[in-house]
């Protein structure tokens, strides 16, 4: 889980300091040293057999940070909220980090990560959304009810309570409704609508086509509601506030 050692050798970039961070741990990336993530990489995040092995991996080309997505079939969605960024990094797509601090959500099977990186800061413009070719970027984040809230929340809960990183199943229909003192239909109907709003904004995964229902879309939703921060640690105590809000009057 370590990073290869060693420093620049001579006449190499100065990135500035650069590290990755995951479930409370820093790792410094140093350029000339590419820096892997996935099953068995530099950042090993799990022995999940439905992430590649080396999935992610940051490196360093012409003094800037790229973040290369080299798996096959899964992708990472990217997000900077200081310049209001939001990507989706599909199988073989690179893009250059120069945002400062940003967030990589990813989902490998039933499990969903998110790893931090904070890119030193080349000599270099950051990019307009625009200029990504080929990344799939929100048009603003929808404004969503405090049930609508409750829902995204429930679905994260697992993986906020990791400090906002780290690995979590997601919780299936019937534990997040019963999580919140709701009937399955009601949760399901709000789950629903939040679908919607995500769909009508472009936000991919929410639907399967023809206007069916996506089967991993609670997965989707969770990753996108990570990476643009919708929903944050500091939002689940509404968890428990809902749940005892719904609770007959005998057993409060």
């Amino acid at each position: 889980m370590h990073p290869g050692g060693g420093g620049p050798g001579p006449g190499a970039p100065d990135l500035g300091s650069t590290f990755v961070e995951y479930c409370g741990e820093r790792y410094p990336v140093v350029a000339g040293h590419p820096f892997y993530i996935g099953r068995e990489a530099t950042l090993t995040v799990d022995d999940n057999p439905y992430l590649h092995r080396r999935f992610l991996v940051l490196h360093e080309e012409n003094g800037m940070w790229w973040l290369t997505n080299l798996g096959t079939h899964l992708s990472a969605t990217v997000t900077a909220s200081d310049l209001g960024f939001t990507g989706t990094l599909g199988p073989g797509a690179r893009m250059p980090l120069v945002f400062g601090r940003t967030s990589i959500v990813f989902t490998a099977g039933p499990t969903t990560y998110e790893v931090l990186v904070q890119a030193g800061s080349p000599n270099v413009q950051a990019p307009t959304v625009e200029s990504f070719v080929g990344g799939n970027t929100t048009r603003g984040v929808p404004n969503f009810t405090e049930s609508q809230r409750l829902a995204i929340l429930v679905l994260a809960e697992a993986i906020l309570r990791r400090d906002g990183t780290g690995a979590s199943a997601i919780p299936s229909s019937a534990k997040a409704a019963a999580r919140l003192g709701w009937s399955l239909t009601k949760f399901n109907r709000k789950l629903d609508n939040v679908c919607d709003k995500l769909d009508m904004i472009g936000v991919s995964g929410m639907r399967a086509g023809g206007g069916r229902l996506a089967t991993n879309r609670r997965l989707r939703l969770v990753e996108y509601a990570l990476s643009t921060r919708v929903i944050s640690r500091d939002d689940l105590p509404l968890l428990d506030t809902e749940f005892a809000r719904n609770q007959p009057p005998d057993l409060q």
